[in-house]
């Protein structure tokens, strides 16, 4: 009887043991470097941006911010040879890119205007106020928010951070349903999150961490970063023109 007890517990054991097997395999292929340098250059260039901007070149923030999250994702990238996220410019992707960005659009604005309406009806202030810098256009400022706003933190969060975290999580076999996926638009979107919040210091910006779902969920959905940086530009915009409006 004792021995029929311990062949069943052994029998009962042996899925776990499997399991265990399985995941101790896939933490042995893990790239724990890249998982260290990710980390490393998000820290690296949050602290430069706030040094540079606010210490020496204050004046000149506008251009170094974005300068210094596009280096801080392609130099990495090139000295390891590896493949960056790309943004996507053959005549499918772009057609792609854009339905989807189009049905983002159609689904989001309407939601982030009757909000921000509610907000200023029922006389509640605005979890960010539009500021126009002083001495810079509309249009120039729309511009800005496109070519180096969008594009920079773009290239970063998505194609960097959020890339590197679905290398890492590519060999631990949690692909089922797009958790892979999930996980990495989570991280690249607290990552994105936790940037705004330190660099404003203003813990009211950790509000970016929704928009930050819906760019990783753009990024993986088309798998470029075309509409990404678009969708990042045009809630900017749409963002500053309905909140001047309301107030």
């Amino acid at each position: 009887m004792f021995c029929l007890f311990s062949k069943v517990s052994t029998e009962k054991l042996q899925p776990i043991r499997r399991s265990a097997q399985f995941f101790s395999d896939r933490l042995e292929k893990l790239d724990i470097s890249l998982l260290i340098e990710t980390f490393l250059v998000t820290i690296a260039a949050i602290l430069a941006i706030m040094a540079f901007s606010k210490n020496f070149f204050p004046g000149d923030a506008w251009f170094v911010a974005p300068g210094i999250l596009v280096g801080a994702a392609i130099i990495p990238t090139v000295i390891k040879k590896r493949k960056f996220s790309g943004i996507g410019f053959s005549v499918s992707r772009i057609r792609h890119s854009l339905v989807v960005l189009g049905w983002t659009c159609v689904v989001v604005f309407p939601s982030l205007f009757a909000g921000l309406w509610l907000l200023g009806y029922y006389g509640l202030s605005l979890p960010l106020r539009p500021i126009l810098p002083e001495g810079q256009s509309l249009a120039c400022w729309i511009l800005y928010q496109f070519l180096y706003v969008a594009v920079a933190e773009e290239v970063f969060f998505r194609g960097y951070v959020q890339g590197n975290v679905l290398r890492l999580l590519s060999v631990t076999g949690l692909s089922h349903f797009g958790l892979q996926q999930w996980i990495s638009i989570t991280l690249s979107a607290a990552f994105f999150a936790a940037a705004h919040i330190i660099v404003g210091g203003q813990i009211i910006s950790i509000l970016t961490f929704v928009p930050g779902l819906i760019l990783g969920w753009l990024f993986v959905r088309t798998g470029s970063l075309l509409a990404p940086i678009l969708f990042h530009g045009l809630a900017n915009i749409c963002y500053f023109l309905i909140a001047a409006a309301i107030v």
